[in-house]
């Protein structure tokens, strides 16, 4: 079950938003040649900014998915986590 509200929603879509041009951004560097460095600086200010995304969702879905199935007793929702955590690099 999701808890964002409509305000959360449109932030979350603009901040993806901003990321999406930020990719596109660099596959033009990438076209026009630009230094592999400054490529590699944008790569990676797209990736923390997409981390900061994901790290906003995992919040919400701990303090409202998992909670609200611990209070029914359902667990659950914290192995499909717990799975997904494992992934994480």
């Amino acid at each position: 079950m999701v808890h964002r509200d409509e305000e959360g929603k449109k932030k979350l879509s603009a901040r993806l938003r901003r990321i999406e041009g930020q990719i596109r951004g660099i596959e033009k560097m990438i076209l026009t040649d630009r230094e592999c460095i400054d490529i590699v600086r944008q790569i990676n200010s797209a990736g923390s900014a997409l981390h900061s995304v994901w790290a906003e969702v995992v919040s919400e879905h701990l303090r409202h998915c998992i909670k609200d199935a611990l209070k029914r007793g359902d667990e659950k929702l914290i192995d499909e986590l717990a799975e997904h955590l494992k992934k994480v690099r």
